[in-house]
């Protein structure tokens, strides 16, 4: 008996042919990370006041300052740190009015002056960069609706990785990926071009319905066409783009200060990944899954002469663990206790690690401070991983410390929210390798997009949890943080242990580990030498295996 893991160990686990596809596939995450936070940017929100044309039509005439023209019209806030205008709230006075005075001082506002609010649209100061919230005036009353932005990219998230992850399962890999890029390319630029805000929420939407969907899809892809002891390390690796796209967006956004044209730059890649038609295979282990031997065997051939390696068994008789289950279904994902346990753990975590990080993320606008700094140093990854459930802890007491730290504390504040984000993006990235580890290949991919729509949901819940709460009090949102890593981080240690083991099969194979690892361990190439292994497994250890008895059922 022998599974297509001891394939590829004669193709090459790792080989030429593996490496070129893995580096093609991590060029995916980069442009993703300019989609899910690329709103630090694209929905800035600069300071602004309330437009008063009568008031600016007499600062013109009388010559007044740009201070006093701005201090006049609009009341002052006098919270804590300097006095600034309000930015939402006018004087109610007639500007138009005969026998106003060119004295500013003359026109100080009196004790009890009424207010109103804004009439006539607003001012900004730009600072050089034109956002969507701008453009629209989403500020004051409207300023919920920059959340809503990033509420519906994670809807998309949410329906696009349940359907491109059936789709995925049931049609393909590489098909999955093509469609999805293309839907990305096509409304990428729509959002681009969208006229009114209306427009740019369904743009915004259908945007996010591919990207996610195509970044699992490679992620699953990758991990099923390289050796066990190689797939820890390419699914840290394909996730660390993640963060070299982090480190591009603040210095992209500084060059590409409008919106619209920043949102282009975002897109381009996936009308370039279109090109992968030619330069990456489908799944072998996708194929044998489906009973299309034939396919599975010509990949893996060619695989293994890009490798420069020679498959001296008789691969014609290669077959699947799970040739009779060819259609995945959500109820395989909870029909069976081990798979309910999974699927439950492996979603709140999922969820837990959307909100704390793209909290985390977006809280940079409240911090204050330089946005292209502070973001720069938020993208950086330091180090070796850490255990799934202590990046979770550390994240938690970042969440806890970051809280209490007082205000004026401004760089020690940021260091440990960096802490944080360092926490649970390692948290974030374990999950996702995980994922994958603990559920057969012929529901695989189903499992990770579903799990993973609790991401999306996260993410939908974060903007709102994150602004709105901080109304409250500013560090309430990040006790929240706290308590949801802290919970995530008990829930993992009742997963199994992963490292080293073989991607399983089949449902028998969660549900009875012990069975499951007797197997993969009797058809090991290494047992030939294990004397006792052999004795375990019921073969006469005088009695080497043959080429075609590896292969053969």
């Amino acid at each position: 008996m022998t599974s297509f893991d001891d394939v590829l160990q004669e193709a090459g686990p790792f080989g030429r042919c593996q490496r070129r596809i893995f580096l093609l596939f991590c060029l995916v995450s980069v442009p993703w990370a300019g989609v899910y936070v690329g709103i630090v940017f694209q929905g800035f929100t600069p300071d602004h006041r309330c437009a008063e044309p009568a008031a600016a039509a007499l600062a013109a005439r009388c010559g007044w300052s740009p201070e006093d023209g701005r201090r006049l019209p609009a009341p002052v806030l006098n919270g804590t740190g300097e006095p600034r205008p309000d930015g939402c709230r006018r004087y109610d006075r007639d500007w138009n009015r005969t026998g106003l005075t060119c004295d500013p001082r003359e026109l100080e506002p009196e004790p009890g002056t009424p207010t109103a609010a804004c009439g006539h649209g607003w001012e900004y100061d730009y600072e050089g960069r034109r956002s969507f919230v701008t453009e629209f005036d989403l500020v004051c009353s409207n300023s919920w609706l920059v959340d809503l932005y990033q509420a519906t990219l994670n809807v998309g998230f949410l329906v696009g990785s349940i359907a491109t992850g059936y789709l995925a399962d049931r049609f393909g890999r590489k098909v999955s990926f093509l469609l999805s890029n293309v839907l990305n390319g096509l409304m990428g630029i729509l959002v681009a071009v969208a006229p009114n805000y209306a427009t740019l929420l369904v743009f915004r939407t259908f945007f996010g319905f591919g990207v996610k969907g195509g970044w699992v899809v490679g992620y699953v892809l990758i991990t099923e066409i390289v050796g066990v002891e190689y797939r820890r390390t390419v699914g840290v690796l394909y996730q660390m783009f993640f963060s070299v796209g982090i480190l591009l967006l603040p210095l992209l956004a500084y060059f590409i200060t409008d919106w619209r044209w920043l949102q282009v730059a975002i897109t381009a890649p996936y009308i370039l990944f279109l090109s992968y038609y030619w330069f990456i295979p489908e799944s072998p282990r996708w194929l044998l899954s489906q009973n299309q031997k034939s396919k599975a065997v010509a990949i893996t051939e060619a695989m293994a002469k890009e490798n420069h390696m020679t498959l001296s068994k008789n691969i014609e008789t290669l077959a699947d663990d799970n040739a009779d289950s060819t259609s995945a279904s959500f109820m395989d994902l909870i029909r069976t206790p081990r798979m309910r346990k999974h699927t439950f753990i492996l979603s709140f975590n999922w969820f837990t690690s959307a909100v704390v990080y793209q909290g985390l993320i977006m809280r940079l606008g409240i911090l204050g401070g330089n946005v292209y700094i502070d973001f720069l140093i938020s993208g950086l990854r330091i180090g070796r991983r850490l255990p799934f459930a202590a990046a979770n802890i550390v994240a938690g007491i970042s969440c806890f410390a970051t809280a209490f730290i007082p205000d004026g504390m401004f760089w020690f504040k940021t260091v440990v929210a960096c802490i944080g984000r360092l926490g649970i993006t390692m948290a974030f990235e374990m999950v996702v390798f995980v994922n994958t580890e603990l559920y057969p290949t012929f529901v695989r991919n189903l499992g990770v997009s579903v799990c993973s729509t609790l991401c999306d949901v996260g993410g939908i819940v974060a903007p709102f949890l994150l602004y709105r709460l901080a109304v409250i009090w500013l560090e309430l949102p990040l006790i929240i943080f706290g308590s949801l890593a802290f919970l995530a981080g008990g829930l993992v240690l009742l997963l199994p242990e992963t490292r080293g083991v073989p991607l399983p099969d089949t449902i028998e194979d969660i549900e009875f580990p012990e069975k499951w690892r007797l197997r993969t361990s009797c058809s090991s190439p290494g047992l030939q030498s294990d004397l006792e292994g052999q004795t375990r497994c019921g073969r006469d250890p005088g009695q080497p295996r043959s080429s075609s008895a590896l292969f053969s059922r």
